[in-house]
């Protein structure tokens, strides 16, 4: 390497050199390489001087290879594809090392974090990181293994899998529900404090939908407690603020603690669902295709 190094005194030359060979021209290859021109011209001129040889041929508009530049980019352009080669196996391993899972906050925190034991005590060798957001990223453009959506199932380049129907329950924390009084009916929910979620991106369904779908006349009240983010609802529905949206899938858990009452005689099963989507175009990677299917299997 220090051979090499005195020899053309800078790799960078090399690099300058490939790509003004490559597309034959010194502004092309200033334009590629997001430098001036002149600094193109100043590191071949002292590749040139490193090595005692011209290495183009210089006219007004263009710039030919010279013999010894031929001989000289022959041999950088096969090394540069065989490191390129190598570079891209790495980076590909590097990406499929770990595994990504997308999903809402509320999500993550409470129905995926439940069951990461028993996901690690089955794939100890997996490297499984949740990524929350508060969107429904590419999963393509943005490297995302898996991800979780509300929908239909049905998305343009994407595989999925039904992980739970949407199936919606008024709850609140036991004091709440007992103190409640006269919820003979549905429509006596409207005499309640509730909790409203406004997502600024994602769509979900609200009360008006809920009551709506009761056949309930229903205004949208201008006070109340409203929240942009579905894990601070179901915190505030613990702490007693009031009634708020209890999807099944992520709440159960919570139930099942008795932290919060569902009001299961009002269930609303919306005909939507929340699925395990990844990618139709690009391969899972094996760790992946584990993930996905240890979800599925659930």
């Amino acid at each position: 390497m220090q051979k090499l190094w005195k020899l053309v005194s800078s790799p960078r030359h090399l690099l300058v050199f490939e790509a003004a060979a490559r597309v034959g021209s010194f502004t092309g290859a200033a334009r590629e390489l997001n430098v001036q021109q002149p600094a193109v011209s100043a590191s071949i001129k002292q590749l040139e001087t490193s090595l005692g040889t011209a290495l183009f041929r210089r006219s007004h508009r263009s710039v030919t290879l010279t013999h010894a530049g031929e001989r000289l980019f022959n041999e950088v352009a096969q090394a540069f594809d065989r490191i390129h080669d190598t570079a891209s196996v790495l980076s590909q391993r590097s990406a499929q090392s770990h595994v990504t899972l997308s999903a809402s906050t509320a999500f993550a925190h409470y129905w995926m974090v439940p069951r990461l034991s028993a996901f690690h005590a089955a794939n100890p060798d997996v490297d499984l990181r949740l990524q929350t957001s508060e969107r429904e990223p590419d999963i393509d453009a943005e490297g995302i293994s898996l991800a979780i959506r509300r929908g239909s199932g049905e998305w343009p380049g994407c595989n999925s899998h039904l992980i739970a129907p949407e199936i919606i329950s008024p709850i609140a924390s036991p004091r709440v529900n007992a103190n409640a009084i006269n919820l003979a009916t549905v429509a006596n929910l409207l005499n309640q404090s509730l909790i409203h979620l406004e997502e600024p991106i994602r769509e979900r369904p609200g009360w008006a939908d809920f009551f709506a779908h009761w056949h309930v006349p229903y205004s949208e009240p201008k006070t109340g407690l409203r929240l942009n983010d579905y894990a601070l609802v179901l915190q505030a529905a613990i702490a007693g603020e009031g009634f708020a949206f209890g999807w099944h899938h992520v709440t159960q858990h919570l139930i099942d603690q008795s932290l919060l009452v569902a009001r299961r005689e009002w269930a609303w099963q919306t005909g939507a669902g929340f699925y395990l989507v990844w990618s139709s175009t690009s391969p899972l990677s094996p760790q992946a295709q584990r993930v996905r299917d240890w979800l599925v299997s659930l």
